[in-house]
């Protein structure tokens, strides 16, 4: 019971001490507000005596900067009007100064108009001094004023020709101090790196025979035996009753080499008869097959001409019968098919498609009697029938110079294929060519006025001239001999060059008596 007394109590007593803590804390808050009440308004003032004096500040600045503002703008207004004021003094000077100028232009006009009427009247006094002088050269001289020009035009052409000839000296000069040096160079390097046989130029061939009785059996009962040669193997067979040797005649290089063979197979065989002579012509032309294969073969192998079609190979082995003055064809073609590709090299081009273009330049050889018409346009057919490259058939086609040379490999199948047909021993020209060309150059060198004597020496390599000293000078021997080997380019054809050899020599004689 005292328990629950003394629990009451202090029940009692949190409750009054709760509510006397409310009451001073609200007291206390009360005396917060109004402190803070006051320092609110105390800011208040504040606050608005700051904002008086900053905008009284303010006003003063902006008073300030119109003020600066407006005395800038003036000073840029004053200056202005001085920019302008000195502009239209400058212009008013210049006005001035061109009225000025425009009176001494009009002065100067004046006095040249009255020069140039002073000129005309002198040049009119020149003109007729002009002609008075020229009515008197004309009386003094006895010469009319065209032949005075005609005088002078002569002199000034005598002087011209001594000109142009000292020029064309001085031009050769130079230019044999160049090209020939290196061309020389190029030539003999390549000729000297080149060593071929020639043979000697043939339309028969010639089979011995060991005694005379061979003789009658190759003939045969009743000429049975010869005629069956002479129609199986296409030749004419020659027999002289002085000698022990049988004479073969065909155009046909290689008809004439299946015959020879034929006929020495049945000299050592001694069985001579029609079947027997069949068999040994059939031998024979499967032999001359298998050789034309092999040297057409051969050929590109030594020149390294690889590619080439298997057909033109063959073709290119039957150049092995055939010569030309003399000059083996197919010997002919591998030396200038190394020739072209040396000098190739030295030219800096592709010396493999010299080399294949100087191998098949005279291909056309090979089938021209077959076939009819020029090598030239034979080679250029075969070429392209076999897929040849345009390079190569435009060098066959141009290598005689039967169309314009467009490429440097026609060229260098042209100088190739003179230097190997020019070389000494390559080619034998016939007698009677030989003697034509000497008298066409001897003609070639008189036809010209003023040419005394021209004597064809040295095989036809120089061809020396004689003139008459009175119509022709030192100045005009050289105009000469240019026009005579331009006229022995133009006309006449022959291997290497013809040397023109001008020689001019006056005589005077007198007598002591």
């Amino acid at each position: 019971m005292e328990f629950a007394i003394g629990a009451i109590c202090a029940v009692v007593g949190l409750g009054l001490g709760f509510f006397a803590g409310l009451v001073y804390r609200k007291s206390i808050a009360e005396k917060a507000i109004g402190s803070a009440e006051k320092e609110a308004e105390r800011i208040v003032e504040q606050a608005k005596k700051d904002g008086e004096s900053k905008k009284k500040e303010l006003l003063l600045e902006a008073k300030e900067e119109t003020l600066k503002i407006k005395n800038e703008h003036e000073r840029e207004n004053r200056e202005a009007r001085s920019e302008i004021a000195r502009m239209e003094k400058r212009a008013i000077q210049k006005e001035e100064s061109l009225d000025k100028k425009l009176d001494a232009v009009a002065k100067k006009e004046e006095i040249l108009a009255e020069k140039l009427k002073a000129n005309e009247a002198e040049i009119e006094k020149i003109e007729k001094l002009k002609a008075q002088e020229l009515e008197e050269l004309q009386r003094i001289s006895g010469m009319t004023t065209e032949e005075a020009k005609e005088l002078i035009v002569s002199k000034v052409e005598e002087e011209a020709k001594i000109i142009a000839a000292k020029r064309l000296v001085a031009i050769e000069a130079d230019l044999k101090e160049t090209a020939e040096e290196k061309a020389q160079e190029i030539i003999v390097t390549a000729m000297q790196r080149i060593a071929s046989d020639s043979v000697a130029e043939k339309t028969v061939s010639v089979v011995d025979l060991p005694n005379d009785e061979m003789k009658g059996r190759i003939i045969g009962r009743e000429g049975r035996n010869i005629r069956t040669i002479e129609t199986l193997a296409g030749v004419d067979l020659i027999i002289d009753d002085t000698s022990d040797a049988i004479t073969i005649s065909t155009f046909d290089p290689t008809r004439r080499e299946i015959a020879r063979l034929t006929l020495e197979a049945l000299v050592a065989d001694g069985r001579i008869h029609p079947s027997r002579i069949e068999e040994m012509l059939e031998k024979s032309r499967k032999e001359v097959e298998a050789t034309i294969k092999k040297e057409g073969e051969q050929a590109t192998y030594e020149t390294g001409v690889h590619g080439v079609n298997a057909e033109l190979i063959r073709t290119l082995g039957k150049l092995k019968y055939r010569t030309s003055y003399g000059q083996n064809v197919l010997r002919h073609s591998i030396e200038v098919a190394h020739l072209s590709g040396m000098i190739a090299k030295e030219l800096g081009v592709d010396a493999y498609i010299a080399k294949r273009a100087g191998l098949l330049h005279d291909i056309g050889k090979a089938t021209s009697q077959e076939a009819g018409g020029s090598h030239v346009q034979i080679g250029v057919e075969l070429a392209k029938k076999y897929k040849e490259s345009k390079e190569v058939v435009h060098a066959i086609e141009a290598h005689h110079g039967d169309v314009e040379a467009k490429s440097v490999y026609a060229v260098i199948v042209q100088v190739a294929d003179a230097i190997s047909a020019a070389r000494p021993g390559a080619r034998r020209d016939n007698l009677e060519n030989y003697i034509r060309r000497l008298q066409r150059l001897e003609e070639i060198a008189t036809g010209f006025e003023g040419i005394e004597k021209a004597f064809a020496i040295q095989a036809g390599r120089e061809i020396r001239v004689l003139v008459n000293p009175e119509m022709i000078s030192d100045a005009d021997m050289i105009l000469k001999a240019r026009d005579i080997a331009t006229k022995i380019e133009e006309e006449l054809e022959y291997p290497g060059q013809v040397k023109i050899n001008m020689i001019r020599e006056t005589r005077v004689f007198d007598y002591a008596k």
